[in-house]
Order: C-alpha cells, then structure tokens, then sequence
C-alpha cells in the first residue's frame, strides 16, 4: 500500500493476513495481535502441535483464521503455497516475513550447513514467498512486513550470518519498494528491526550463550510497530525507537565503531566470566 493509502491498512478490520513463523513466539503474537483488530489471519509453520495452539487463540478473536503446516525451507513448494493461500483466503491484503532462524555463533565457527540454512530460513525463503505473492498483493493493494532485526544495520558480534541475512533482506525490501514504486504499483514495503526480544528464538540448541546486557523487549511491541508502519507507510521502524540513532554513528565512523564493538564485547565477556573466543586456527586469545 503506498504512504497515502497507509491509513486504511491500519484498518485490519477483514483485512486478509499471511504470518509466517507462527507456532510460537513473535510469529504467534504478533497473529493474535493482528487477530484482535480484526483481521483474518492465515498462519504457518513446521509444528502442526504448536500451529494448532495458536490458532485456537487467533481465532477466539477472528473465527474465519486458518493455518497451513508447511516447510518454509523448501524453497522449491513455495509457489504452490502461495497459491494455496491466496485461494483459501480470497485473495490477500498483508502479508508479515516473519519466520527466521537465529544462529549466535563467532562467524568462523560456523559450519557450511549451518550458513546455508540460516540464509535460505532468513533471506531467500522469504524473498521466495514475497515474490510469489506480489501477484495477489498488487491486486489487493496490500503491503508487505519484512521482519528483521537491528543486527542488520549493526554488525553485532558472534551473530555475523544472522546479520548478513536480516542485512540481505532489508536491502532487499529496499529494492523492491523502489520497483514497485517504478512500475506504479500500490504494494507496501516496510521492515521492523527489533531488538532483542523475550522469545525462545536464540535458547534454541546450537547457539552460544548470549552476552547481551540490553533488556529483552515484550514482542507485543512489535505488534505495535507494525501497525505504525502501516499507519505512516514509514520504509524502516526500529523497536525500541533509539536504535535509530545508531546506523548514522556507524555509518559516521565505521572503523572507530567497529573497534568499539570489540573493546565492549570481550569486556562484556570478562564480566559474564566466560572466555574469549579462540582464533580461527585454534590458538587462544590474545
């Protein structure tokens, strides 16, 4: 939806909605979230036990919700998905990239495997799914919610994958706002770049303990922050609002920010009392 038509989107009212990642944490907030302004909301993801919890409460609020239980890794059926939901509901009006994979590891200690999943998850998945919808978007005069993460803009340390991935696929949307706009179509493009956030996301197994000393933030914040990229047709929302400031000091001083990086993070691991990470060649820390 384009900036002057923002204000009705923010009417979720039989609005049709796809939210990715769903069974559980923001994925299953910012659903129920959508769910009680009164938008009627498709959900998906792997966990068909989970998918089914969530709805139950979605549809509390919207009864005509649904789900689909499908692999969003599996690249190669997105299409049929797509055309699958755009069936089931009529059409859509919103759609919300929300399903990723976190992986909180020093870069060099990452396996290949590791890599890769984490960029089909975060970044081509979701591209995948984008494109396969804008068909239907275009139609409805609908937007799109790319959700990524401050790691985008900040390079944090021991999430260099993660980062490159939410980075990906906020230039991405960049991109694809501009095209749109080019051939005058009335599709949204927003990204929200929360924080850290109080969900399972990074104590899932194969990720390294984190040493963040921000407090994590409610998701249902996020819910918020969508709909005021919807309201304003704002291109880029960060959750909490300071993060904002930070892309221009880096941008300012790359090299000093990047040293200031270091210096706080193995400072911040002296004072969680773990170790520093050993270098790539198996030497220890100097």
């Amino acid at each position: 939806m384009s900036e002057t038509g923002a204000a009705d989107m923010f009417d979720l009212a039989g609005k049709r909605v796809l939210v990715t990642g769903a069974s559980s944490g923001l994925g299953a907030t910012l659903a129920e979230g959508l769910a009680e302004r009164g938008a009627i909301v498709g959900i998906c993801a792997r966990r068909p036990d989970r998918l089914a919890e969530v709805l139950e409460r979605v549809q509390a609020h919207s009864p005509d919700s649904r789900s689909w239980t499908v692999d969003l890794g599996d690249i190669d059926g997105l299409d049929a998905f797509a055309t699958q939901v755009v069936g089931d509901l009529g059409g859509l009006d919103l759609l919300v990239n929300n399903a990723g994979i976190p992986k909180r590891r020093w870069a060099w200690a990452h396996r290949v495997d590791e890599v890769a999943d984490v960029l089909r998850i975060d970044l081509h998945s979701p591209i995948a799914l984008t494109q396969a919808l804008l068909p239907a978007l275009d139609a409805s005069g609908g937007s799109v919610v790319f959700i990524g993460s401050v790691a985008a803009r900040l390079g944090p340390p021991a999430e260099a994958v993660y980062a490159a991935a939410k980075a990906g696929i906020t230039a991405y949307a960049e991109g694809l706002r501009v095209d749109l706009g080019v051939a005058g179509s009335p599709i949204g493009v927003h990204v929200v770049q929360p924080g850290v956030l109080a969900t399972e996301l990074f104590a899932l197994p194969d990720n390294d303990p984190s040493i963040s000393d921000i407090e994590p933030m409610d998701p249902g914040e996020i819910v918020g922050a969508v709909l005021d990229a919807l309201d304003t047709g704002a291109m880029e929302t960060f959750v909490p609002g300071w993060f904002r400031d930070l892309p221009p000091v880096k941008t300012g001083d790359l090299d000093g920010f990047l040293q200031g990086s270091v210096e706080y993070t193995r400072g911040r691991l002296g004072d969680l009392g773990q170790q520093l990470p050993a270098r790539p060649a198996g030497g220890p820390p100097t």
